[in-house]
């Protein structure tokens, strides 16, 4: 069973940056496709991309390429999602999530899920 608890959220200006983090217990981080996701008010939740176990390789979703950043770190038991340029289409909750498997870049098959920490960019 893995926890995962997100942080970083918070209000920012349009064109503005935000780093998110999430920090993960319980397993074997290392062994975990880790994914980030968001829900809009009034929508439905969206895959935002996601990183491979070993972190070499990553997938951002169309709306987000270029903008969007995903890192982890195995060591530290963590995954951040760099946000740049930020704009208020972009406004939500955000959540990382993990799955088994080789496929970063489906947005299905995940297990474990985060709390969630609210982004919200006015503009």
């Amino acid at each position: 069973q893995v926890q995962l608890v997100e942080s970083g959220g918070g209000l920012v200006q349009a064109g503005g940056s935000l780093r998110l983090s999430c920090a993960a217990s319980g397993g074997t981080f290392s062994a975990y496709i880790m994914g980030w996701f968001r829900q809009a008010p009034g929508k439905e939740r969206e895959f935002v991309g996601g990183t491979s176990a070993d972190g070499w390789a990553t997938y951002m979703v169309d709306s987000v390429e270029g903008r969007f950043t995903i890192t982890r770190d195995n060591a530290q038991n963590s995954v951040y999602l760099e946000m740049n340029s930020l704009k208020p289409e972009d406004t939500g909750v955000y959540y990382c999530a993990a799955r088994t498997g080789h496929s970063y870049m489906t947005p299905t098959g995940y297990l474990y899920w985060g709390q969630g920490t609210r982004v919200t960019v006015s503009g």
